[in-house]
């Protein structure tokens, strides 16, 4: 095997790293955020918001 080969090799095999390496970084950007918000979120929602009403009144004119 001559020297241009080993080079292709480990160049190759870089290359092969990087991509591997670069997809489990966007992976984790993509899902840690939901795993963390999805963790610490109150687990019981309750509805306490009243409806919105607006009592409007007519002026006499």
């Amino acid at each position: 095997m001559n020297s241009n080969s080993q080079s292709a090799n480990a160049d190759t095999y870089s290359h092969r790293l990087a991509d591997i390496v670069g997809t489990a970084i966007a992976l984790l950007t993509l899902t840690l955020p939901v795993f963390v918000i999805a963790h610490y979120s109150s687990p019981d929602v309750q509805n306490n918001q009243q409806p919105l009403t607006y009592n409007l009144e007519r002026s006499e004119d």
